[in-house]
C-alpha cells in the first residue's frame, strides 16, 4: 500500500504543483499523479493510495492503471481528507508542512483541497464521486474527531471505509502515557474499537505494532 502526493517533494509543501498566484493547480497535479501511481504499480503496489484530495484523480489514475495492464491494482482514496491541525508531528518529521513564500502568495494551509472540518455532507459527495471513479476503498482522515463521518460513509456506501488515527492523535496519547496520566493500553484499544464500532472495516494507525501485541496477549 502506497501513498501519491507531491508533498514530500515540493518546496512548497503543497500536495499539488502551485502556479505564480499561490494557486493549486488541479489538472497539471493530476498529471504527474498518474505518473507516479504507475511507478509504484511497477514497483509492487497492490493498493495505491491518492492522498492529494485534486478533483478527479481517481478516475485518471483508475484509467492510468488499467491502460497499463494494472487492473488488479486497487485504489484506497482519501476520500474525506480534512484539512486538519492534527497532521503536525508528521508534517514536522517530512518537513512537508506548507510554507509561504517571501512574496506571501502561497497560502500556508491545505485549506483550498483539503475539506472543511466544519462541512459534513461535503464527504457524501467525495465518496459518490470516488465510487463512481473507482475507488476500493473510501479513507476518513483524521479519525477520532471524525468518528461522525466514518459512520455516516459506512451507511451510505456499499464500499469498505478505512479510517486513519493520526500522527497528532498518536502522539497527544503517547506523551501522556509517558508522564503516566493515562493507562496508553486501554485507551489505545477503545480508541480502535471507536472506529471499528463507528463502522471502519480498516484502521491505519501508528499504535499497528503496540496494539496487534495487546490484542494477541488478551
Amino acid at each position: 500500500m502506497t501513498d501519491v502526493a507531491l508533498d514530500p517533494y515540493s518546496c512548497d509543501g503543497h500536495d499539488g504543483l502551485v502556479d505564480e498566484t499561490g494557486k493549486i493547480l488541479n489538472d497539471e497535479t493530476i498529471e504527474i499523479l498518474k505518473k507516479q501511481a504507475l511507478t509504484q504499480a511497477r514497483a509492487g503496489a497492490d493498493f495505491i493510495g491518492p492522498s492529494d484530495m485534486m478533483d478527479g484523480r481517481v478516475g485518471a489514475i483508475r484509467t492510468a492503471l488499467d491502460s497499463q495492464g494494472f487492473s488488479d491494482v486497487g485504489i484506497i482514496s482519501y476520500t474525506a481528507k480534512y484539512s486538519s491541525a492534527y497532521y503536525g508531528p508528521f508534517r514536522t518529521a517530512l518537513d512537508s508542512a506548507p510554507r509561504e513564500n517571501s512574496k506571501k502568495i502561497i497560502p500556508d494551509n491545505k485549506s483550498t483541497y483539503q475539506m472543511d472540518p466544519a462541512n459534513s455532507k461535503e464527504a457524501l459527495i467525495e465518496s459518490a464521486l470516488d465510487q463512481y471513479e473507482g475507488a476500493d476503498i473510501l479513507m476518513v482522515k483524521p479519525g477520532i474527531s471524525y468518528l461522525d463521518i466514518v459512520y455516516r460513509l459506512s451507511t451510505f456506501s456499499n464500499k469498505p471505509i478505512a479510517a486513519y488515527n493520526v500522527s497528532g492523535e498518536y502522539s497527544m496519547v503517547k506523551s501522556a502515557a509517558m508522564k503516566n496520566w493515562i493507562n496508553e493500553k486501554d485507551i489505545v484499544l477503545e480508541t480502535l474499537l471507536s472506529f471499528k464500532r463507528a463502522g471502519a472495516k480498516l484502521i491505519l494507525t501508528y499504535h499497528a505494532c503496540d496494539a496487534s501485541q495487546w490484542l494477541r496477549d488478551t
